[in-house]
């Protein structure tokens, strides 16, 4: 079954950030590590990562910087910043109490009213 479009793209930012957590990363690295950690539910393309970082970049999130592989390529790796990690903080807490109530409506919970 494939994702509904619109809950894949309002999550990719905090998906992003917390890639970023664990080191940084390049983008065809943070595609292919994303496809795995998913298991193949989110297959991000280019050209939708890219625009998504530029605007992490933009808000002080993320820095960039290019370091040259060991194949002679220069690669633009993205690091997360100390407001990045603020606002993944945010974003994992607003994600985990989003989740907790989609759960308890779709399990059916009692109604308070």
């Amino acid at each position: 079954m494939e994702l509904d479009k619109s809950l894949v793209s309002g999550s990719m930012p905090l998906l992003v950030l917390k890639l970023l957590e664990g080191g940084d990363l390049y983008g065809y690295q943070m595609i292919e590590e994303l496809r795995k950690r998913s298991e193949d539910a989110f297959r991000l393309k280019a050209g939708t990562l890219y625009p998504l970082l530029h605007g992490l970049e933009e808000k002080g999130l993320v820095t960039a910087y290019e370091r040259t592989a060991e194949n002679g390529k220069a690669r633009r790796y993205y690091h997360l910043t100390e407001r990045g990690r603020d606002a993944l903080r945010e974003k994992e807490d607003a994600w985990n109490t989003y989740a907790r109530a989609v759960g308890r409506v779709l399990k059916g919970g009692v109604s308070l009213a």
